[in-house]
């Protein structure tokens, strides 16, 4: 007799089924990343006056954690596919705990940068772990589109980059630069308890079953991290005689396509990844927002501090209005599925704020900052969420967790391109010919995203 599976519920019920002690090791493992890219915007004038070093040394502060992401990101939601996320999960944020403390008491500034690489590698799990999870239990309860679970994803990821530096300041008012990276030494031991607690472990194989033996793509994790590392050390000091670094990076992303094409068991199917159109184009967009993102970011902190006097503090206050407009945004749209009506008003809000930050000088009263602060906060959400569900619904479920890697890769490629046009603006002082120089790139790649949302939506209506 065969009996007919009740249909998958959809819906509150089943989102209710949901278990609610994953959401926070969940959203605190995935806010890692973001706390310590955003945290230590205001603490490196600081950082180089302690240990005597300009900015084109402390640059590499931000730098090292970069490219231990973009690299680390792609390869641990791999591992992450392959073995579960819970070990991972643990792993990573046993690493953001040491590097912490390895920061903590760094004597000089090359342990700095070795500790800021530590804390990128552990933090490289959070997001792909959870993502993975909230995949795994879609397909437990039937729910295809988990709108809560991927917008409290996206709001805590938004929230704690925009509030990072205003928590930054305080942290560095309060306890000097190093609070910046003891801070992560509560934030990794309550991921370790929450996720040895909570998180499930991967199933054991039935007795008699022999283990999976899996072969791994050393070759093409080699040839992946030989040009993705060519590429962003070329993008983090881009000039005619490092042109060999991106030859570098062409020469090692060929061989790796073809290594991807020959490989019994690839790192990355290159061959999905480039049939999957929709999933190519997020990416993209991903990086385009990574790119104005981050130009404010980093590179408005700076010409506060320089160009207008103001403390570590101060500037983390004149940041804020982000964050809550940042939070207003996801909070009111979490609900909404639709993914090119967020990015179209998203754009063009951050295409918006990039020109109003032409009108600004030395004189600008703070009221005004505040205004053109608040009117970056609600696309970094819109963005934010609608990337993010566009990622959620392209990718398969035995990828996912890859997938989710190499979305922040993309992302830390925008923050990487940020970083070359903020070091090219600001090359003899952070003033304000040079924000204006940085305003107009943002607003170029502003400009540059708002047109592929326009064509996509031109190409849906020839298409009806």
């Amino acid at each position: 007799m065969t009996t007919l599976a009740p249909a998958p519920a959809t819906g509150p019920a089943a989102e209710a089924r949901f278990p609610r002690r994953l959401v926070a090791p969940m959203v605190l493992g995935s806010v890692l990343n973001p706390l310590n890219t955003s945290l230590l915007a205001v603490a490196l004038v600081p950082i180089g006056v302690a240990f005597g070093a300009p900015p084109s040394e402390t640059a590499w502060l931000v730098s090292a954690l970069y490219l231990a992401c973009a690299v680390g990101q792609p390869v641990t939601g791999r591992l992450i596919d392959a073995y579960g996320p819970r070990r991972l999960y643990l792993l990573g944020t046993a690493m953001v705990g040491v590097g912490g403390l390895l920061g903590a008491f760094a004597p000089h500034l090359g342990v700095l940068v070795a500790a800021r690489v530590l804390i990128g590698l552990g933090t490289c799990a959070g997001y792909p772990a959870s993502m993975s999870l909230i995949k795994r239990e879609s397909s437990r309860t039937g729910q295809a589109s988990p709108a809560s679970l991927l917008a409290a994803l996206s709001f805590a990821n938004q929230v704690v980059a925009v509030v990072g530096p205003s928590l930054g300041g305080l942290l560095v008012d309060v306890g000097g630069w190093r609070a910046v990276f003891t801070v992560n030494v509560p934030f990794a031991v309550a991921c370790l308890v929450l996720g040895a607690l909570h998180l499930p472990r991967e199933p054991r194989p039935a007795p008699g079953t022999a283990r999976v033996r899996r072969r791994w793509d050393l070759l093409g994790i080699g040839l992946f991290t030989v040009a993705l590392v060519a590429l962003l050390l070329f993008l983090m000091d881009p000039a005619a005689a490092r042109l060999w670094m991106l030859g570098l990076a062409v020469a090692a992303g060929a061989g790796f396509v073809l290594r991807e094409l020959r490989a019994a068991e690839p790192f990355l199917d290159v061959r999905v990844l480039g049939q999957n159109r929709p999933l190519l184009v997020t990416y993209a967009r991903q990086l385009l927002t990574g790119v104005v993102m981050y130009s404010v970011v980093y590179g408005l902190p700076q010409w506060l501090e320089h160009g207008r006097g103001l403390t570590p503090s101060q500037t983390g206050l004149i940041l804020l209005p982000m964050f809550g407009t940042a939070m207003v945004g996801t909070v009111v749209t979490r609900k909404q599925r639709g993914v090119l009506g967020r990015l179209l008003l998203g754009s063009a809000m951050q295409l918006a704020a990039c020109v109003a930050l032409l009108a600004v000088h030395g004189s600008t009263p703070v009221v005004v900052l505040l205004v053109i602060m608040a009117l970056f906060g609600l696309p970094q959400a819109l963005n934010g969420l609608a990337n993010q569900n566009a990622l959620y619904d392209q990718a398969t479920p035995d990828q996912i967790g890859a997938a989710s890697g190499l979305f922040r890769t993309f992302m830390y490629l925008g923050a990487l391109t940020s970083s070359a046009a903020t070091a090219s603006a600001f090359r003899e002082a952070a003033d304000t010919s040079g924000l204006h120089a940085l305003a107009v790139f943002a607003a170029a790649c502003a400009a540059l995203l708002l047109a592929t949302v326009v064509a996509e939506l031109l190409l849906r209506r020839r298409s009806r």
